[in-house]
């Protein structure tokens, strides 16, 4: 058509500028292809003419043609990031290589004329610089490095990962099941188990217990030790019975009160080891525990003792029984020269000397003793070395056969019988009866010149 009237015709810009038009090398992944900077010679469709892009009076393009030029190959460019974004298994040099010929590249749609709105150059914006973001931060699969499974088959020689290793190990230790053998009960060799003794096993199993003094060990031969417990009590129980007949101030009490237990408190003491290798039992007014006197049993295999008195009394029984050897010496002097008593528990001191046996006694005793006299009394004292005594005991060691006899209890009787007139003493002074008699010499029968004139008589 021939120009109207009153328009210029300005050279297109490609004249205007002297340069070829800038075209895209970019292809997209889709069959469609951008024409829109590139002459279709091979259309057969007559598009409608191009308005012509106005240039300055210096033949450059304007600013505003810059800027569609721009908005425009942004737009080419974040498509085809995008359709490679979602392509995850192919390389970005796949569509180099598939390039089509540009007879057989289909016809892209005109754009429609004029500049884009305001919103949609907005948008364009903000979609270029999320594409941008997606270059940048976003990699293929295939620019990822191999994983750590791949990379082991590749290699010649597998990589062996030793902590994993020592893991599996130590999984298999956690879950490893050990099979303990059960611990069979000794045999008794024909030997019935009897209230009135002690069985030989019971022994046996002490001896095992000093030498395995551990919680694992007895713990593991828990059955051996039920056994000796059970024929330790039946020995205590109808050894109760006659002592109750030796002394009566001494009750029935149930065997839980009168034995000891086997394990020690180790609070504060040097020896860490759980147990006592040893079975005891004390009979007194109160059991084994109180203030009163006792006569005591101890069964340890090469050590078995019987014995009894006051040990570590409180400061007022002490004081009481000092008192009364300082007032009246003669009532414990009396009782420690008795003849059977001095026979089974003092065989070393001298028949008839007050001073040998009140030595010998105060020597069994010295374990807590003063070095020095106690407070208030003089040094001079007769009875010092009775005064300086904190324990009142006595004792005399057994063998390991008489408990295992037949007479096993007529033989702890025997002793038991010598001990009843100190027992007695001593409870009379730690705590007497409110129904007892004067502690007098009156009471006693005579003075103190009178009764050494008694024990010349029986001298002779």
């Amino acid at each position: 058509m021939p120009p109207k009237k009153g328009t210029v015709t300005k050279p297109s810009t490609v004249e205007a500028t002297g340069k070829s038009r800038r075209r895209s090398h970019r292809i997209s992944l889709s069959s469609k292809k951008s024409a829109y900077f590139e002459d279709n010679d091979n259309s057969d469709e007559e598009l409608p003419p191009r308005k012509t892009a106005k240039t300055t009076a210096k033949g450059k393009p304007s600013r505003r043609i810059k800027a569609q030029v721009k908005e425009s190959d942004d737009e080419l460019q974040y498509e085809d990031a995008k359709d490679i974004s979602e392509d995850d298994g192919r390389d970005a040099a796949f569509a180099e290589d598939n390039s089509e010929s540009e007879g057989e590249r289909p016809v892209a749609q005109k754009r429609g004329r004029g500049r884009p709105p305001k919103t949609q150059t907005k948008t364009t914006q903000k979609s270029n610089k999320k594409t941008q973001d997606l270059e940048r931060t976003k990699i293929t699969p295939k620019a990822r490095g191999k994983s750590k499974r791949e990379k082991e088959a590749d290699s010649e020689e597998p990589i062996v990962d030793e902590d994993s290793d020592d893991d599996d190990d130590d999984d298999d230790d956690e879950n490893r099941i050990t099979f303990i053998p059960a611990i069979q009960l000794r045999d008794t060799d024909g030997v019935e188990y009897e209230d009135t003794r002690l069985h030989k096993n019971t022994f046996l199993f002490l001896e095992d217990l000093k030498a395995n003094n551990k919680r694992s060990w007895l713990k593991s031969h828990d059955k051996e030790y039920r056994r000796s417990l059970k024929d330790w009590e039946s020995f205590v129980e109808t050894l109760t019975e006659k002592i109750i007949e030796a002394d009566e101030t001494i009750p029935w009490l149930p065997v839980k009160d009168v034995i000891f237990r086997i394990y020690r408190d180790v609070r504060f003491s040097k020896d860490q080891t759980p147990y006592k290798p040893h079975f005891s039992a004390g009979w007194s007014r109160t059991g084994r525990k109180g203030p009163y006197a006792c006569y005591y049993v101890h069964v340890e295999p090469g050590r078995c003792l019987v014995g009894g008195g006051v040990w570590h009394p409180e400061a007022d029984a002490l004081a009481r029984l000092r008192a009364s050897v300082d007032e009246r010496p003669h009532r414990i002097s009396r009782v420690l020269t008795n003849p059977t008593f001095r026979k089974t528990f003092l065989p070393e001191a001298k028949s008839g000397s007050e001073k040998s046996v009140i030595a010998a006694f105060a020597a069994k005793n010295q374990a807590n003793a003063l070095k020095t006299k106690p407070k208030g009394f003089h040094p001079d004292h007769k009875y010092i070395e009775l005064l300086k005594l904190r324990n009142y005991t006595i004792s005399t060691q057994i063998n390991d056969s008489d408990l295992l006899a037949d007479d096993a209890q007529d033989k702890v009787m025997s002793v038991i019988s010598a001990m009843v007139e100190f027992v007695t003493f001593l409870n009379s002074v730690v705590r007497p009866d409110p129904n007892a008699e004067s502690d007098s010499d009156e009471a006693d029968g005579g003075t103190e010149e009178q009764e050494g004139e008694e024990d010349e008589d029986d001298e002779e």
